[in-house]
């Protein structure tokens, strides 16, 4: 027996090579190239006798005018198509198994065989099967004809022979022509399948329906050129847990892309669903917190969806953690620089808990905490240790720092030229989306009313003077990319008491604000720090 000889295709484009490479020749796609077997070339075109020759046109003289539609009886359905099927076209409807392509597609052929003629090829299941779903579901088939076949040129006989209205295909993955000795499913087999089908749709008019497999991660199998070929694609999408299917149109050659049919699987098969927002709408009797309603839009069709937060409601005004936005906004608790004020209560608290060693209290301050906390450890002397995670010794110098120098020079002696360009830019920076987000969140924590304000608050906010009379262990560490700790290195040098500063590099993915890409790497070396310090048998 001869050897068969193989080659390797490209599912996206159809481009072949005579040996696996990870890249198409054809399209540059990468790892898309599959083995198949080489075929023969055919003596004569098998397309021949499908394309005759057309004469050249203006195109001002040809008569455009609005297609025909054909009504499948499931309007949702008919709403994807864009209004129906159109005499000659072929449609692409693919999905997941199991989630009612074969279903639908029954239901619609049974609704259309009441006025037309229909044929349902099946490739998957038997007549048996068929039959059975049918039943099931209630259908009347008495004029719905059921063809189980897979060789292409047999039922491409049996369409020119019947010329149904429409016919459905299912699924042109399991479809083989003789022409070519590759298996069913193929990228050879496919892409000759649907080319086949495609050209007797067009020349005899039969709206063909192709149902296609798809991959695991979503997409149509087989080469993409399938989805070039057909004129519809439209996907078959839901949850297998939920009762509720979309088909949505991502091509359409004889409509508006994006329109999207909701279905519901009831035990009578898939069941239109005229008004899809209340899928997305909650019931309640009352106003409820963290709960709001949109409108969106999905081709022509407007959908309201409820969009919830998960709330809960906060009875302690203390400005620490997640609850401080309640002490903020509800309780009008600002920002304050004395944060010895605030934390010698929560010490005063500790030290009377039965299961708190009162000589083994520790701080962490992070980010703006790392400002904070060593201002509070200045003098609350009851604590054992201090962590300063950004180590930022002054909130108004960075700022400055920022301002080109004559600028700078200007705004500092207080001239009024300068102080007005700084206010205007300010103002600007505010105003951005996302860059002005620092600037209105330092408003609202600082209780001050403009940008400006802001900035003058903040000079408050340094630890000269303080630093020097923090006297418990303190590690700093500061973030190699982070501009916010560039003042870690003054808090160090100023601090008399034991201490060590680390500083986290962009090598090790730790250079940004606070170690944001790297927080298990900051755990393990400042709590390795911690329990050093604070472990029993180590004095305090």
């Amino acid at each position: 027996m001869a050897k068969i000889k193989t080659i390797y295709s490209c599912t996206e484009c159809g481009a072949t090579s005579p040996k696996w490479q990870g890249q198409c020749p054809g399209c540059n796609d990468w790892n898309t190239l599959v083995e198949t077997v080489a075929e023969k070339a055919p003596t004569n075109s098998r397309f021949e006798s499908l394309a005759p020759t057309a004469k050249l046109q203006n195109l001002s003289e040809i008569e455009a005018r609005e297609v025909e539609r054909i009504a499948t009886g499931i309007g949702e359905f008919d709403r994807a198509l864009g209004g129906g099927l159109v005499n000659g076209a072929v449609v692409l409807i693919g999905g997941d198994p199991g989630i009612g392509k074969s279903t639908l597609l029954l239901q619609a052929l049974a609704h259309l065989s009441v006025d037309s003629k229909v044929l349902y090829v099946s490739g998957e299941e038997s007549g048996e099967q068929v039959a059975l779903r049918a039943r099931r579901l209630g259908l009347d088939t008495r004029r719905l004809q059921l063809m189980a076949e897979i060789n292409l040129e047999r039922i491409l006989a049996t369409l020119q022979a019947e010329k149904p209205v429409v016919a459905v295909i299912d699924s042109i993955q399991t479809l083989w022509s003789d022409q070519l000795s590759s298996a069913p499913g193929s990228v050879a087999q496919v892409r000759e399948c649907a080319a086949q089908l495609t050209r007797l749709a067009k020349q005899a008019g039969i709206t063909v329906i192709l149902v296609g497999h798809v991959t695991k991660e979503g997409a149509l199998a087989g080469p993409r050129v399938l989805e070039h070929i057909v004129d519809t694609v439209l996907y078959f999408e839901g949850d297998t847990h939920s009762s509720f299917r979309l088909v949505r149109a991502v091509k359409n050659r004889f409509g508006a892309v994006n329109e999207l049919g909701v279905f519901a699987m009831t035990d009578k098969g898939l069941k239109g669903v005229n008004n899809p927002s209340a899928l997305f709408l909650s019931q309640h009797g009352q106003d409820v917190a963290g709960s709001c309603v949109m409108v969106t839009q999905e081709g022509t069709r407007p959908l309201l969806v409820e969009v919830q937060a998960l709330v809960d409601k906060i009875a302690s005004k203390s400005p620490l953690g997640l609850r401080r936005m309640k002490a903020l906004i509800d309780d009008g608790l600002t920002l304050r620089p004395d944060w010895g004020a605030v934390i010698t209560p929560v010490v005063d608290f500790l030290s009377t808990r039965p299961d708190v060693d009162p000589a083994r209290i520790g701080l962490v301050g992070l980010s703006l905490g790392a400002h904070l906390g060593p201002r509070a450890a200045a003098d609350e002397h009851r604590l054992a240790a201090l962590v300063a995670d950004c180590g930022a010794f002054d909130l108004y110098a960075p700022f400055l720092q920022r301002l080109p120098g004559p600028l700078r020079a200007g705004y500092t002696k207080g001239e009024r030229l300068a102080v007005d360009t700084v206010r205007e830019m300010l103002d600007h920076m505010a105003a951005q989306p996302t860059a002005g987000w620092s600037l209105r969140r330092g408003m609202q924590v600082h209780g001050v009313a403009t940008p400006m304000d802001y900035i003058e608050a903040t000079r408050e906010y340094t630890l000269a003077g303080h630093a020097e009379r923090i006297s418990c262990p303190t590690f700093v560490c500061n973030a190699e990319n982070d501009p916010i700790s560039a003042t870690a290195p003054t808090l160090v040098a100023a601090l008399t008491c034991p201490k060590e500063f680390v500083t986290f590099t962009a090598a090790e993915g730790a250079g940004e604000h606070c170690e944001s890409m790297a927080r298990d790497l900051y755990h393990a070396r400042s709590f390795g720090w911690l329990d050093a310090v604070l472990r029993p048998g180590v004095p305090g």
